[in-house]
């Protein structure tokens, strides 16, 4: 069986004639992350955080509008902005707590809406409950099967 064919898995790849640039097809969908500009200091494309990124707020605002709806709430619209960055000044500070987070997501959110301020309060709450946060909070084990 070929990796294309396996049912439910996301393709990934990239070959020796641009290296830096990986074509990911998922069911009908094909995005590209292009990291060739990196030596140079550009941004070129979106790259591999920016997905993650991508689909946090994706998770959050679809999260917000099911428990909004399910609760009658006036919520037009959600909107999320988020930047990965490292916590650079904590480095050395928990090094050896293995438990310790170097990395960090700031989620800026903003609510559209005739809500009162209690709504608007529960709904930031909401924002971290949504299933991609919950993992990416509670890290994954990867595990690498070699195909032949």
């Amino acid at each position: 069986m070929s990796l294309q064919e396996i049912e439910g898995f996301i393709k990934v790849s990239a070959d020796s004639k641009a290296p830096m640039v990986a074509t990911i097809q998922a069911g009908t969908d094909t995005m590209t992350i292009d990291e060739s500009g990196i030596a140079q200091g550009l941004k070129a494309g979106a790259d591999p955080y920016d997905f993650i990124l991508g689909a946090l707020g994706a998770c959050t605002v679809i999260t917000l509008h099911m428990y909004a709806q399910r609760k009658g709430w006036p919520l037009e619209r959600a909107e999320v902005s988020l930047r990965h960055e490292r916590i650079h000044a904590e480095d050395c500070t928990h090094c050896e707590d293995t438990n310790a987070r170097l990395t960090q997501v700031i989620k800026h959110l903003r609510l559209y809406g005739k809500l009162t301020e209690e709504q608007r309060k529960r709904l930031k709450v909401i924002s971290a409950k949504c299933p991609v946060q919950k993992t990416l909070e509670a890290g994954m084990r990867v595990e690498t099967v070699l195909e032949l």
